[in-house]
C-alpha cells in the first residue's frame, strides 16, 4: 500500500490536500504528521504552505524539518506546494531577507507595489486562475494539457528568466515559475488541490510517479 505524508508544521491548506490525494488516490495511505519517523517510512512526501515566508521557515527550523526535508528528498518524490515551494528555494526577499532550506538556487520575489502591463495595474496578490506552460517533459504533466488552468495565491514568486530547473511558466506582469523540477523533487507555486480536474490529475500523477524523471 502506498503511503504519503504531509509534512505538518502548521502553515499549510492541510485537510484539502489530504483530501484531494484522497480522492485521486483510493487505497492510498495520506498521513499529516510532523512525525519524523512516520515522514521517513512513507513512500512520498509533500511540503504545503501558506502565509509569511519567515513564520514558516521559523517553524520548519524549530521542527528540524529543514533537515528532513534534504535527506527524503533524495530517494523519493517530494512535492512542495505553494509556500512550500518558496521555502525550497536558496532565500526569500519577504520579511526583510529569509534564508530558505536551499534544495534550489533560486530566490524569491516580491511582485511589486506597481505591478502594471498593457497600462493596467495588476492587483497583488496574485490571487486566480491563471494557465501554466510546460516547459520539460515530466510524469507529473501526464494527461495535462499544454496551457491548462491552475489556481494560484501569492504575492511572491520564483523568477522563471535563466532557472535551469524550471518546469512550467506562467505570466502575471512578469514571467514566473509555475513549477520546478530536479530529480525526485517537483513543486508547484499553485495550488493543484484546488485547482479542479487539471489539479487532481496532477496529484494523480505525483501518488504513480517513482522519481528521478
Amino acid at each position: 500500500m502506498k503511503t504519503v505524508a504531509i509534512i505538518d508544521y502548521g502553515m499549510g491548506n492541510l485537510h484539502s490536500a489530504k483530501k484531494a490525494v484522497e480522492h485521486v488516490a483510493p487505497g492510498t495511505t495520506v498521513l499529516v504528521t510532523d512525525n519524523a519517523d512516520k515522514i521517513r517510512e512513507a513512500d512520498r512526501v509533500i511540503l504545503p504552505g501558506v502565509g509569511a515566508i519567515r513564520d514558516c521557515m521559523a517553524e520548519i527550523r524549530r521542527l528540524g524539518i529543514d533537515t528532513l526535508v534534504r535527506e527524503v528528498s533524495q530517494d523519493r518524490p517530494f512535492l512542495g506546494i505553494c509556500v512550500g515551494m518558496q521555502a525550497i528555494m536558496s532565500r526569500s526577499e519577504e520579511n526583510g531577507g529569509v534564508d530558505c532550506i536551499g534544495l534550489f538556487p533560486s530566490e524569491v520575489r516580491y511582485f511589486g507595489e506597481n505591478l502594471v502591463e498593457n497600462g493596467e495595474r495588476l492587483k497583488v496578490p496574485h490571487m486566480g486562475w491563471n494557465e501554466v506552460y510546460q516547459t520539460i517533459e515530466h510524469p507529473l504533466w501526464h494527461n495535462i494539457a499544454d496551457g491548462d488552468r491552475f489556481y494560484f495565491v501569492h504575492s511572491y514568486y520564483v523568477e522563471a528568466e535563466g532557472n535551469d530547473d524550471i518546469a512550467g511558466r506562467s505570466h502575471y506582469g512578469v514571467d514566473l515559475a509555475a513549477t520546478v523540477a530536479k530529480d525526485n523533487i517537483f513543486a508547484a507555486q499553485f495550488h493543484p488541490e484546488k485547482s479542479a480536474r487539471a489539479g487532481l490529475q496532477l496529484l494523480k500523477n505525483f501518488t504513480n510517479w517513482t522519481g528521478k524523471s
